[in-house]
């Protein structure tokens, strides 16, 4: 047998050191050749070797010189941005934004479009990828992935949305759609999900494998990662905690019917704008009368109080269940409250049960959703990209 291994193993060799040398290209910026051997254990010639193979693939360029001692200067290389994009896009009731970013990350370009008057998805989606790329100066053909948040169910088989409140024009069948229009590949992944892969990113989740993210905002969800790994559950529902049985408000018997799901009454916007009303904070957004009450200190105690006593229903649940040893709020009533309404949620879930999670807001303050399905399509590109550096 390992006989038969050993022809591939020289292949597979070079296809790991290319892979590392890639990665550190875009952690830490230009290198040059000696660097590179240095940091991955290389000898000189084979560093040497393994970049050229990689210039030769168009993944790297030299973009300029260093200096040094004696003889001449050595060159400095990066991963060549242009060598692949990708297209996030965060799909709302009334407005579509779409990011286009090069594979070292860097978003070069952006649009945003109305949905409000139109019955076409696949046409709004279509325009704003098109112009995303070309406003990046990128040719539609470059684009590698296209990753789109969206609200609602995706079932984790077909990667098809299944069910989408707010979203009544998107339907199964949309995503074949989307991939015969655009000719490349486009997935489709709930918006608090990637909200939680943009928290493990860059937010208050980074280096933390197991957390749970709670979304509090027009509506009410949550992402569970496990392992560093989404978990979507047999049907795409895990998460859908809107739909929990709590105390204090009625229970609907027929989901179809549109009527409000019980978490969603206790601690959905409309709940939450109406708590605020009572305790003094009247605001057209619920977030903004999060905001007023926190600003107005101990006066606004009361109103955070029992707005941390409604989410710790929906937190305390999930937490007696994963026991995880995080709990992100985020949305935009999440972030309004910040540290005094988690330090708040954290009391009370430790009260109510034997599970003691540690509660934070948000660390992210600008398109959570975009930026998690930047990453979403990033990480799978470069792996596409990365993982056939070898011919």
């Amino acid at each position: 047998m390992s006989a038969t291994r050993l022809p591939g193993t020289p292949r597979l060799l070079r296809a790991l050191n290319d892979r590392a040398a890639l990665e550190l290209l875009l952690e830490q910026g230009p290198l040059t050749r000696a660097r590179i051997g240095e940091l991955t254990g290389l000898s000189k010639v084979t560093a040497s070797q393994l970049v050229e193979r990689l210039e030769e693939r168009g993944l790297v360029a030299r973009v300029g010189e260093q200096a040094g001692g004696r003889g001449p200067n050595a060159q400095l290389y990066a991963v060549r941005p242009g060598s692949a994009y990708v297209v996030g896009v965060d799909v709302g009731a009334e407005r579509v934004v779409a990011a286009c970013a090069d594979i070292t990350g860097a978003v070069v370009g952006r649009v945003e479009q109305s949905t409000k008057d139109t019955d076409d998805p696949v046409g709004v989606v279509h325009n704003a990828v098109v112009q995303a790329a070309s406003s990046a100066g990128a040719e539609l053909s470059s684009v590698r992935r296209i990753v789109l948040g969206t609200p609602g169910l995706v079932d984790p088989g077909t990667g098809d949305i299944t069910f989408a409140f707010n979203l009544p024009r998107w339907h199964s069948g949309l995503l074949a759609a989307l991939r015969e229009d655009l000719h490349t590949p486009v997935v489709f992944e709930n918006d608090v999900n990637l909200a939680a892969v943009a928290e493990a990113q860059s937010g208050a989740a980074q280096g933390t494998a197991d957390f749970v993210l709670v979304w509090v905002d027009a509506g009410v969800g949550l992402a569970i990662m496990l392992g560093g790994r989404l978990h979507h559950g047999s049907s795409g529902a895990a998460g859908e905690i809107g739909y929990l049985p709590v105390p204090g408000v009625p229970i609907p018997r027929d989901v179809s019917k549109r009527a409000k799901p019980a978490f969603q009454q206790l601690a959905g916007a409309d709940a939450v704008r109406a708590v605020a009303a009572e305790h003094g904070f009247a605001a057209a957004a619920a977030a903004d009368a999060v905001r007023a009450a926190v600003a107005a200190g101990t006066e606004g105690g009361p109103m955070l109080d029992e707005l941390a006593r409604r989410l710790a229903l929906g937190v305390a649940s999930t937490c007696v269940v994963l026991d995880p040893p995080l709990v992100v709020l985020a949305g935009q009533v999440g972030q309004a409250g910040g540290a005094a309404l988690a330090e708040r949620v954290q009391h009370e879930v430790a009260a109510i049960t034997l599970v003691r999670p540690r509660v934070v807001s948000t660390g992210l303050t600008e398109e959570p959703i975009l930026r998690g399905a930047l990453r979403t399509a990033l990480d799978a590109v470069r792996d596409e990209v990365f993982g056939s550096t070898v011919g």
